[in-house]
């Protein structure tokens, strides 16, 4: 008798997770066309996709945006955006041939009606060159205080056609989706009085990086990892975001944002959810999403009080980072001189359900902290018993599984061995896989996957409306918490430290401490 167990002809989490599939015609719309996210980011996806085979072959791009060009001006930034940030260079010129092959702009603002009706007309012209229509993406690359003014645009022209067999019409709305949650209600109703839920994609670009993707592949698909994915064999999580950059040019939106909605609300909350999640009953959209809502739904709205004790905020102060001598917030160009906004936040949260009852999970990030980092950390238990008490080095050190999203993706996991020689000495070890030395190319970028998702339809690793929702109930309680004290100002921490002592305390009171990066 065989002493393995049987392999199931068909794993349904497998379904739907091909790495090829099947491209589809569509028509690429990018409102906001000459600003700086299509520049470094849309633009030399598109061409990586296309050098990939990934798009149809009938697939159009069209710019739309306020700046008055035409169709060859834009080509023209297309390529210098490629040129400049694209992973693959020199550009091949049959692949660029293609993409840009009847490349068309739209020069108008968004509350121009006639502007509307020319990108209509653009629509037609390119359907009725193709046997199928395929979908049409509009993606919305500009300020958030345009989203309102587009939708209506594309609603009263006509130009959101429903999901059907001949094509649909689909929409991608980058973050911050809403500032709160009374905000994110009115851009969700907003948006569904010309979309369907089905065709909004609210993207979070974490969700494009390997090792988030790779998150539910090493949990569920690896025999060793999925029986310990769990409170009892888990002692604590640690997910740290760390920035060494200050808030350069961007003070303005991070005076209104801060660490908590700029970070917390969107990026932190996702990789949470996609550690705690139940396994979903198919690799597809609407399983994930269920499963990543009950983990918010586990977590809870937190009290004034419970935001008093686990929730600590930090402003950086002058310091040095990198060698460099950096100003403090306060100081920064755009900032007001008695800012109370955080640039440095870290939280204890519990998830209160079966899995995940008994373990904290702990979570910190900030700005002009010393190193660009962004990991999750798997803390597991120690023994319930030390064998070699007493024995050079046999301090007992936690095992702990390392997921590395930034800035090189990889996973490590440490464990305890003994040392060559003649005397029982124990060290730590590590073993470290690391994607580009493992595989041998490139990771793709994460606007390449979740672009080509949305071409094909898929929003399996884009939020959904409850989940958004969620996520800001959460969020709005932390602030309303810090509003009730407005005479407190956020823990002051040196520029290239690790933040505010109180964060140190916030983990110490649980007599455990924050791993190093």
């Amino acid at each position: 008798m065989s002493g393995t167990a049987p392999v199931p002809e068909t794993n349904p989490l497998r379904e739907g997770m091909e790495s090829q599939r099947e491209p589809v015609p569509c028509t690429l719309v990018i409102l906001g066309a000459t600003g700086d996210l299509a520049h470094r980011k849309l633009f030399p996806a598109l061409y990586n996709l296309a050098y990939e085979g990934l798009l149809h072959p009938d697939s159009r791009v069209v710019g739309f945006s306020r700046r008055d060009w035409d169709a060859e001006g834009f080509g023209k930034e297309m390529r210098s955006a490629v040129d400049e940030h694209s992973r693959r260079s020199p550009v091949e010129p049959e692949v660029w041939d293609q993409l840009t092959r009847d490349l068309a702009y739209i020069a108008g603002t968004f509350d121009d009606d006639a502007a509307w009706n020319r990108l209509k007309e653009v629509l037609r012209s390119i359907d009725e060159t193709r046997d199928h229509p395929g979908c049409h993406l509009f993606y919305l690359a500009t300020p958030p205080s345009t989203y309102h003014t587009i939708v209506s645009g594309l609603g009263k022209a006509g130009l959101v056609r429903a999901p059907s067999e001949t094509g649909d019409s689909r929409i991608v709305v980058e973050k911050p989706f809403g500032r709160d949650l009374e905000t994110a209600r009115e851009l969700n109703d907003a948006l569904h009085a010309v979309f369907d839920e089905s065709q909004i994609f609210r993207i979070d670009h974490y969700l494009g990086k390997e090792t988030v993707q790779n998150i539910l592949v090493f949990r569920l698909d690896n025999g060793i990892f999925e029986p310990l994915w769990n409170g009892r064999h888990v002692d604590h999580v640690q997910i740290t975001v760390a920035e060494s950059v200050g808030v350069g040019t961007r003070a303005g939106f991070y005076e209104e944002a801060g660490a908590l909605r700029d970070m917390l609300q969107n990026h932190m909350m996702q990789l949470l959810t996609l550690v705690c999640m139940e396994p979903p009953v198919r690799f597809e959209a609407k399983s994930v999403r269920d499963e990543k809502v009950k983990v918010l739904r586990a977590i809870g709205v937190p009290t004034p009080e419970e935001v008093g004790r686990r929730v600590v905020r930090g402003q950086y102060a002058a310091g040095t980072v990198g060698g460099q001598e950096a100003t403090g917030y306060l100081q920064e160009q755009g900032v007001a001189g008695d800012s109370r906004t955080e640039t440095f936040l870290a939280a204890k949260f519990r998830v209160e359900n079966w899995r995940w009852g008994s373990t904290p999970f702990y979570l910190r990030t900030g700005k002009r902290l010393p190193k660009r980092s962004t990991e999750i950390a798997i803390v597991f238990r120690t023994p319930p018993y030390e064998v070699f008490e007493g024995r050079p080095g046999s301090r007992a050190r936690p095992n702990v599984l390392r997921l590395r999203i930034q800035p090189e993706e990889g996973i490590s996991l440490s464990f305890e061995s003994k040392t060559p020689g003649q005397t029982m000495h124990i060290e730590e070890v590590r073993m470290d896989f690391s994607y580009s030395t493992s595989f041998g190319e490139q990771s793709p970028e994460a606007y390449e996957r979740l672009l080509l998702d949305a071409i094909q339809g898929d929003s399996t690793l884009f939020a959904r409306e409850d989940e958004v929702q969620l996520s800001w109930s959460l969020v709005d309680a932390i602030a309303a918490a810090w509003k009730e004290h407005p005479e407190e100002r956020p823990h002051s921490y040196e520029a290239g430290s690790w933040g505010p002592e109180a964060a140190n305390r916030l983990i110490e009171a649980d007599g455990r401490r924050w791993l190093s990066i």
